[in-house]
């Protein structure tokens, strides 16, 4: 069912996008500089594209960037997860010895069944 669903989310992503696209099909002229600017510096670098490309390409870099932001700022949270991870298998393996060491029974043949794998 959430496969259809994922197909179908897809499908419709996909004819919405070309309608867009073919219905933006005029092209504009890109500048890397303002033109003060680029008679300064002597270079005037410009392209020509489709208004659709700058508008996904602007939709796609505003994504990758609150991507980024967002990683960057949940930092401190992987960090304290991590150690806290860290120190519970310290802890799990620690009781693990301790388990292994003192709750060992009498009779060897129990105490060889009743021991605790590693992990």
């Amino acid at each position: 069912m959430t496969r259809a669903l994922r197909y179908l989310f897809i499908a419709v992503l996909t004819i919405v996008l070309l309608v867009i696209a073919s219905a933006n099909l005029t092209p504009v002229t890109l500048h890397l500089l303002p033109d003060a600017f680029a008679t300064l510096l002597q270079i005037d670098f410009q392209i020509e594209v489709p208004v659709f490309l700058v508008l996904f390409f602007g939709i796609i870099l505003g994504l990758m960037v609150g991507f980024v932001w967002e990683w960057l700022r949940e930092y401190k949270h992987r960090r304290t997860a991590n150690t806290k991870t860290r120190e519970v298998s310290k802890l799990e393996r620690e009781l693990a010895t301790l388990k292994d060491q003192t709750s060992l029974p009498d009779d060897e043949v129990l105490a060889i069944l009743a021991k605790p794998k590693a992990p």
